[in-house]
């Protein structure tokens, strides 16, 4: 066993480097260090052997990266090698910990920091050697919370699963466990490996594919899709790869439906010419004048016979068995009046990147953003019914035909297809290289959303955020509505009163009031603050509730003594950033539609806190690209935009106090401390209203400072009841968020793609 020098932490000059590879060796105190190397690499000797066994490492580093992976490689004789490492994904600043083997004959570790060159400090490193007993139990831990297979198993189950798995391949039960173990922890970031991550797909795809292709006879419904092709000038080879790719669908009973433009090329003309010869599903109409997408669109849209109709660019690809899942998608929900899928971009060598793997019916993103784009697929009839697509609002045409065809629909009404169907082509002026590609598909956008909202609500305005999308700003009621901001808190006048100052100074919506729910404070300090602060501000009262804590009964407390027709649950550690977060909130959560409406939540240094909350991830919830950078984009875009979520933190909460008081507020029966707000969430959500997350209020966040962490048995057993609840009341709910896609993990809180383990 090693010594108690050997398990201490390991301590490194925090400094910003390049990237760097490190060797962790053994010297001659049993203490481990690591080691740069230096510009010629010379592998470091040492006068001692690894000793084998269980060991852990723990590491946290701070880098530039918006995806860093770390990797940890053994020398076992045979020099470093890619065969011979773990790979450890590095959520910023978060201490990941990872179990490993140490077999016989170990000569050096080496540590590369991240997978790229880049800015990274090493925050924290740990390297411990485990017991055996710890080790399982760590593994095991580990399957039940995000392993595919085990999830939610008892750990006796597991292990009984993984030693019947080890005696069918021949291997000890510790290679087996491994392996399943490590699986967990792939990480495939879309702009890193997607190619990887599709060819670890590409099997289970194409076992899904055959058990549809065998179904198909049997579906009482055979639907005739017509694809509307608008065409100019368009290059002959991108043209025949495009219809190629709806020649080669494996459903057949399609028609496409072609409009030439007046394309002024010869070629173009003389290359439809051809491609259209010989399948009679194809129709060609060649127009007399230029008129533009629309138009074009217009002249497919009245050759088109077909039950749906589908909406293909002239240069861009879908894939072999589009049409048949849709067809399949249509049977399975028959309602469907519209269906989508999700999307990657195609370059001029034909790699496949950028994968969009896009979210559920989403109407408050769809206010932000067309993403529902490709592929699309409509109910012809309610197309035509709707007027089909409008001129004038060029190069967003199909974001103001989904606005209009979905106004009135139901849930049940559209489907998404969470599989990519559609190759969208980036070339040269192209909008797949960008917004800035068209610029005028930018106002158009503007324009048709201007129009769509002035319908629904006249005083709403429309207006651009970053990165080319939009910004719906909804009025405020008249007169305005009174808030009641609840503010638990026990002592911590250190951390009360910047809140509560913050709250009072720079809040622009002035209609509020601020109530102290003091849950047994002794702090002569807080206690003076608080009778201070309600004195000099008559907008803050202060309530006592003297019982154990119990953060859901506090707020039913608070809630039920508040004045206003707008209840505001408040984390007592927050503090605005932007003097219109309480009226941005408020206007949002006055819609009829919407129930709780969440914040942009950053840690004091500046990286991301809470953007949403993402069902599922840890085995119940977490937060949406938690330690991002403040300023990043996200997931296309979605750190700044306004969306639909199933769920947003009670930190900081907006909720109409009749939709409180409808749903039951919070569970102080079974969710005293943690999940609370998911629980209040998902309850909203079935009541029938929309949950939302603004990125335009935006707050600090300094974490349950003030509650400590679950560092004892009593708090251990607390929060692991209050997890199996949650997977008891809302398990295939937290397995399948719509506000989330299921190609993407939920083992990491970045958007990262899903693995076939997790």
């Amino acid at each position: 066993m090693l010594s108690k020098t050997a398990r201490q932490k390991l301590g490194l000059v925090r400094q910003p480097s390049w990237n760097k590879k490190y060797f962790l060796q053994p010297l001659e105190q049993d203490n481990y260090k690591f080691q740069a190397l230096s510009n010629d690499p010379q592998l470091i000797t040492s006068t001692r052997s690894w000793l084998p066994g269980w060991y852990m490492l723990e590491l946290a580093i701070e880098h530039d990266q918006p995806n860093a992976v770390a990797e940890l490689f053994f020398d076992t004789g045979n020099g470093f090698n890619a065969k011979q490492s773990l790979r450890l994904p590095l959520p910023q600043a978060k201490v990941i910990k990872r179990v490993f083997y140490v077999p016989f004959g170990m000569r050096a570790l080496r540590l590369d920091p991240i997978s790229a060159e880049g800015r990274f400090t090493i925050a924290h490193c740990k390297l411990v050697w485990l017991k055996p007993s710890f080790a399982k139990s760590r593994i095991l831990q580990r399957l039940r919370k995000v392993h595919s297979q085990y999830k939610n198993l008892a750990s006796t189950t597991i292990n009984l699963e993984l030693k019947k798995q080890a005696r069918q391949d021949g291997l000890p039960w510790r290679e087996t466990a491994l392996q399943a173990y490590q699986s967990t922890f792939e990480h495939s970031v879309a702009g890193v490996n997607y190619s990887w991550w599709l060819e670890q797909q590409a099997e289970r795809r194409q076992e899904q594919l055959q058990v549809l292709q065998s179904q198909q006879p049997q579906w009482a419904y055979q639907p005739v899709i017509s694809i509307l092709l608008p065409v100019y000038n368009t290059p002959p080879a991108l043209l025949a790869e495009c219809i190629n790719s709806v020649t080669a669908q494996l459903y057949s009973n399609w028609q496409l439906c072609i409009a030439d433009d007046a394309s002024t090329s010869a070629e173009t003309r003389q290359a439809l010419q051809q491609l259209c010869a010989g399948d009679k599903r194809i129709k060609l109409v060649q127009r007399e004048n230029n008129g533009h997408i629309s138009a074009a669109s217009n002249s497919a849209l009245e050759v088109a016979t077909g039950d749906y109709v589908a909406l293909l660019d002239h240069d861009d690809l879908l894939s072999p068995d589009a049409l048949l899942k849709v067809a399949a998608a249509i049977n399975q929900h028959p309602d469907a009046l519209l269906l989508y899928s999700d999307e990657d971009k195609i370059d001029e060598q034909g790699k496949r990147y950028d994968p969009h793997f896009k979210p559920g019916w989403n109407p408050d993103l769809l206010l932000s953003q067309n993403y529902i784009s490709h592929l699309g697929v409509y109910q012809r009839q309610r197309v035509l019914d709707v007027g089909g697509f409008r001129e004038g609002l060029e190069g967003s045409q199909d974001h103001d035909l989904v606005l209009r065809f979905t106004h009135g629909l139901s849930t049940e009404h559209i489907v998404h297809i969470p599989e990519i169907l559609y190759h969208w082509r980036a070339v040269a002026g192209s909008t797949a290289l960008g917004g800035n590609e068209k610029s005028y598909a930018h106002q158009a956008g503007l324009n048709a959303l201007q129009q769509y909202v002035s319908k629904q609500q006249p005083q709403a305005s429309v207006s651009s955020t970053s990165g080319d999308y939009y910004r719906v700003t909804w009025p405020l009621p008249s007169p305005a509505p009174l808030v009641s901001l609840l503010v638990p808190t026990r002592d911590g006048v250190d951390i009360l009163a910047p809140c509560v100052n913050a709250i009072l100074e720079k809040t622009d919506y002035r209609h509020f009031e601020l109530i102290i729910l003091d849950n047994q404070s002794s702090c002569p300090r807080t206690l003076e603050y608080m009778q201070q602060v309600s004195e000099r501000d008559e907008r803050v009262r202060v309530l006592h509730w003297d019982h154990p804590f119990n953060y859901s009964a506090i707020n039913n407390f608070g809630a039920s003594q508040a004045k206003g027709s707008i209840i505001g649950l408040i984390n007592n550690d927050v503090e605005p950033i932007n003097a219109g977060w309480l009226s941005e909130m408020v206007s949002q959560v006055c819609r009829p539609e919407i129930g709780c409406v969440g914040a942009k939540l950053y840690y004091p240094n500046g990286s991301l806190q809470h953007a949403g909350v993402i069902l599922g991830i840890g085995g119940v919830a977490g937060h949406s690209h938690k330690y991002f950078n403040g300023n990043a984009l996200g997931y296309f875009s979605r750190l700044q935009l306004v969306q639909n979520l199933s769920a947003v933190t009670a930190a900081c909460l907006l909720v109409r106090k009749e939709i409180f008081e409808q749903v039951g507020g919070l569970n102080e029966e079974h969710l005293k401390v943690a999940f609370n707000d998911v629980d209040f969430c998902l309850k909203v959500r079935e009541a029938g209203y929309r949950n939302l997350f603004t990125p335009f209020a935006e707050l600090y966040h300094h974490e349950s400072v003030s509650r400590g962490a679950e560092d004892s048995p009593e708090k251990q057993a607390r929060f692991q009841a209050e997890i199996a609840y949650m997977r008891q009341t809302w398990g295939p709910q937290l397995d399948n968020d719509p506000a989330y896609n299921p190609n993407l993990t939920l083992a990491y809180e970045d958007f990262s793609l899903r693995c076939l383990s997790s």
